[in-house]
């Protein structure tokens, strides 16, 4: 296969991919105050990016939001529209600054600049559109940004970005075994003992957003 060939058969597997850790989201729900749900689809769509480009997060988050809509979304387009601006913000954010600054503190930098312009576009978001949706006043909405849609945000992008640092090397070996992204050298020892830092510190992530999820959703 050439180069492009490759790269739309790569785009098209962690599309599918993507919709299936939605499905798990779905199926196997992880709710805050009940009605907010976690899936971690974003932790594939950021993968993508950083591996292939921004191009590639977008194409994948409207493909992803829009095989939702069609087959077990329950929110409708309002619904669809913000999944694509949550994972858009979150994931093209991330595979921008990346693309700029390859490197383990270019991709550290982009996850945490990206988590915290999703959190602050879904809090605007929220308070735009959420009193049609759900039919409420939006004073409503207002004293439910703080205690509910802040936290759920924090801890949906610490889990992704725990995700996506744990799962994005051995999802790359595995892209460049099958021939579908481009090899590189043997890594050197140095890089090894960075590796064994990042899958510590992305499971410490995690942990802490668990523990925290437990603690607020009481």
């Amino acid at each position: 296969m050439d180069n492009k060939t490759k790269r739309i058969t790569l785009i098209g597997m962690l599309s599918a991919i993507a919709y299936i850790f939605t499905l798990i989201g779905h199926f196997v729900p992880i709710a805050f105050n009940d009605f907010l749900k976690y899936d971690p689809k974003d932790a594939i769509i950021v993968i993508a990016g950083l591996a292939l480009g921004p191009l590639a997060s977008l194409i994948i988050s409207v493909v992803v939001a829009l095989l939702e809509l069609i087959t077990i979304s329950s929110t409708g387009i309002i619904g669809c529209i913000m999944n694509i601006i949550s994972s858009v913000s979150y994931a093209c954010v991330a595979s921008l600054i990346y693309k700029s600054f390859k490197s383990l503190k270019g991709a550290i930098t982009g996850l945490t600049l990206s988590s915290m312009l999703t959190v602050a576009l879904m809090l605007l978001w929220n308070y735009l559109v959420t009193p049609a949706y759900m039919e409420v006043p939006r004073e409503v909405v207002e004293a439910m940004l703080l205690p509910v849609f802040l936290p759920f945000n924090v801890i949906k992008c610490g889990l992704n970005t725990g995700l996506t640092l744990l799962i994005y090397k051995p999802c790359v070996k595995a892209m460049r075994q099958v021939g579908l992204l481009q090899s590189v050298k043997q890594e050197n020892q140095e890089k090894s003992k960075k590796s064994i830092g990042i899958i510590v510190a992305s499971l410490a992530l995690i942990a802490t957003m668990v523990v925290l999820y437990i603690l607020l959703d009481k």
